[in-house]
Order: structure tokens, then C-alpha cells, then sequence
């Protein structure tokens, strides 16, 4: 076996100093269990993030599947009963082409025989910037009509351990005319965490 070297264990260091940095916060059993250890001396931030995600249904590569449906869906007027999943991108602007922060992924189901509305759960997976190898979890009520809607940030990992907040999305654009609708949210998040 190799005597390792001052230098050899400098550059294994440097290598991994630089993948925790690539890819946010260490998150191995054992640096969450120092990060833990850390929480009492932890001060609590408030961050305000502001950024769009996109869905299609339609074409050769949709990012939003109907996977479930009810016998009753076909002839609900709020296709009560449907059932999706979706992974689409996280993007700085509207347009499709910004620049991306990652993922949304997650599913909703179709919950309201009175509205349209989903009931949805997802994430957002950071994967790209400052937020790198981080995520949140959402969960909430999304009445599809209404200008804006809150859902509730449940969680998250790395740089968002502990987060809690409220996610407000306003409708940009929605093509009808498709089965679901192709859409366009824009997001704003108030969150709490550590």
C-alpha cells in the first residue's frame, strides 16, 4: 500500500471540501448528526425566494401525466378524481429558455366536485446556484381559478433543513385548450429556517 503524502491527502481534502461546496450541505447520517448537535447555538433566518416553474401536457415531451382517474372523471365537470405527477423545471424567468434553478416534482390529485382545485404534493430540488443540493417540500390546496394561492412549506433538506413558510403562486399564463392546461406559475416563498 501507497504511503500517503501531505500533498495526496491536501488534494483528497480539496476534492472533497469541493464537492460538500458543489452540492450545498454535507448531507451523510453523520453530518446531520453535527448539524443537529449545532442546532441550539443555530440562529433562525428568514430567506424570500422568487422564481417560476412550467408544465405541459401535451407534445413529445410532457412534464405534467395524467397516471389515475375515477370512473366519474370523464364526466366531472372538475375532473374529480384525476390523479398526476409532474417534473418540470425551476427557472429564474418565465420564459422557458431562463436560466434553471432545478426541479419541481411531485403529484396532485383533482379533489373538488364544486372547483377546479387540486390538492398537490411536491418538492422543489435545487440544483443549480447558491441553493445547490437542497430542497423544500410543499403541500397544499391549489384552486386553480383563484389570482393567488398559499400552500404550506412543510420541510426541507440541506441548506432548508427545518423549513417551514408559505408558498404563494400566481397563475402567468394557462393554455385551456389542453387537457390539463399548459401553464406558467410564478412563485414566491417566505420561509423560515435555520
Amino acid at each position: 500500500m501507497e504511503k500517503l503524502t501531505y500533498k495526496t491527502i491536501l488534494v483528497v481534502s480539496l476534492i472533497v471540501f469541493a464537492t460538500k461546496l458543489a452540492h450545498g450541505t454535507a448531507q451523510g447520517p453523520e453530518e446531520v448528526k453535527q448539524w443537529f448537535a449545532k442546532l441550539p447555538t443555530l440562529r433562525q433566518k428568514v430567506t424570500d425566494l422568487h422564481f417560476f416553474f412550467y408544465t405541459t401536457t401535451v407534445g413529445a415531451n410532457p412534464n405534467d401525466v395524467l397516471v389515475a382517474q375515477s370512473n366519474v372523471t370523464a364526466k366531472s365537470p372538475t375532473l374529480f378524481g384525476a390523479m398526476a405527477v409532474m417534473d418540470g423545471p425551476v427557472t429564474i424567468g418565465p420564459e422557458r429558455n431562463s436560466s434553471q434553478l432545478g426541479r419541481f416534482q411531485g403529484f396532485y390529485a383533482l379533489s373538488s366536485l364544486d372547483e377546479i382545485s387540486f390538492t398537490m404534493l411536491f418538492n422543489f430540488v435545487f440544483t443549480h446556484g447558491k441553493y445547490n443540493g437542497s430542497s423544500l417540500s410543499v403541500v397544499g390546496y391549489n384552486p386553480v381559478y383563484h389570482e393567488h394561492r398559499e400552500m404550506v412549506i412543510v420541510g426541507g433538506s440541506g441548506l432548508f433543513r427545518l423549513a417551514r413558510g408559505i408558498l404563494t403562486i400566481k397563475t402567468m399564463w394557462w393554455n385551456v385548450t389542453t387537457k390539463l392546461g399548459d401553464t406558467v406559475i410564478e412563485c414566491d416563498v417566505m420561509l423560515l429556517h435555520y
